[in-house]
């Protein structure tokens, strides 16, 4: 199939365009983690938090990753390897009261805490805090160990007041869960805003833990850590305290459950190469779908006909009568014919013009008798251009007249 030439540019130009709206529209220009803005360290993007566990493995702090409930978290054994702690940051789903009562649990057998951001109130609460937004981002310090620098928090820490913390949000699932605040021995300042607002703060519960609370969770984000001091801040928090860290990475979205299927397309959908993979496949299959369809009118197929049996005689015949082969050919005709008549296992007459005179009592049409003198006019004549054919012909009247 061959298409127009003007048909042809237009769907090549139609092809085109469409490759450069996708391309200028896909979210993979601006790289899969501009989108996501989950606080993870499985992230590179500049909301997540990549940076910070490569930053802590680099220092030799042991990094984990958490893909379960946190109810399935247990305290490590065998302390000669120094103090952990678990870190949730900024959790993309928020936690709720059991969380709160593992990560208590947790404490209580001298895990260190690390929570930051606003989806994590529900556990801050039964540590006596909860995160406040803030309408735009406000100055904070760095007080206590840490140098005297500065840096931009979009949340502050407000205490609660409270004794007992009652959470209902599970009421329909799993019922209501409960939990006391303790009372902290000491209290670290770590940020302070220039309002004298708390933005991040480190409690201590006796010598078994210490809870860190961080209001604005943004400050662990690979971009806040690589453009601002907020580095080295966060840096601070684990370097040289803690010998393992685990992060927990069930509340972004990164447990263990999920097909492989589902985990290729959610790849697609965030990579640039996915992105990519996905518009060379739209374009293959608009192709497919061009190619396929017929333009102009409908192409007439020549019809080739085999020759039938006399027309390869008739070639046959003007053959001969190129190389003088008539008499040879006639006389094969009269064997032919000689073969059909007699009897299985007969031997052949020695003279055809013999035989053929024998046949002249036994034909019963004048139709046959005028083929059979025909015959024997052809078979010792002089040669003819259409001798060859006339004998067969002949020969057919002949077999007609006297087949069994």
């Amino acid at each position: 199939m061959r298409l127009r030439p003007d048909i042809t540019l237009g769907v090549t130009v139609l092809l085109l365009l469409i490759l450069v709206v996708m391309v200028v529209g896909s979210p993979g220009r601006q790289g899969s983690g501009e989108m996501d803005r989950r606080r993870s360290t499985f992230l590179t993007g500049p909301h997540g938090a990549r940076g910070l566990s490569d930053a802590l493995e680099r220092v030799g702090v042991r990094v984990e990753r958490h893909r379960r409930r946190l109810a399935a978290l247990s305290a490590p054994t065998g302390g000669g390897e120094g103090r952990s702690a678990v870190a949730v940051l900024d959790p993309s789903r928020p936690l709720d009261g059991w969380d709160a009562l593992a990560l208590q649990a947790l404490g209580m057998e001298g895990v260190d805490l690390v929570l930051s951001g606003r989806t994590a109130n529900a556990v801050m609460r039964c540590f006596g805090y909860r995160v406040q937004s803030q309408s735009d981002s406000v100055e904070a310090r760095m007080v206590g160990p840490f140098p005297p620098r500065e840096l931009w928090v979009g949340a502050v820490l407000a205490r609660t007041g409270e004794a007992v913390v009652v959470d209902s949000s599970g009421l329909a699932d799993v019922g209501i869960t409960q939990c006391e605040v303790p009372d902290a021995q000491a209290l670290d300042t770590l940020l302070l805003t220039d309002g004298g607002r708390l933005a991040a703060l480190r409690l201590r519960f006796t010598a078994t833990y210490a809870v860190t609370l961080v209001a604005d969770g943004a400050v662990f984000g690979n971009r806040r850590m690589r453009d601002t001091e907020a580095g080295v801040f966060a840096l601070a928090l684990f370097a040289g305290q803690y010998a393992r860290v685990i992060f927990d990475e069930y509340h972004h979205g990164f447990g263990r459950g999920g097909s492989l299927a589902r985990s290729v397309l959610s790849w697609t959908v965030r990579s640039p190469w996915g992105w990519a993979a996905w518009q060379v496949a739209v374009v293959g299959l608009l192709a497919l779908i061009a190619g396929g369809v017929r333009f102009g009118p409908v192409t007439s197929i020549i019809r080739r006909e085999r020759r039938s049996p006399l027309e390869h005689v008739q070639a046959l015949a003007t053959a001969l009568a190129a190389t003088h082969g008539q008499a040879t050919a006639i006389r094969l005709i009269v064997r032919g014919l000689e073969r059909r008549l007699s009897g299985i296992g007969c031997a052949a007459h020695p003279d055809p013009a013999t035989w053929l005179a024998s046949l002249a009592p036994t034909l019963r049409t004048s139709k046959a008798r005028s083929a059979l003198e025909r015959l024997q006019h052809l078979i010792g004549g002089p040669e003819r251009s259409d001798a060859v054919l006339e004998a067969a012909h002949a020969v057919e009247d002949v077999w007609e007249d006297l087949k069994p």
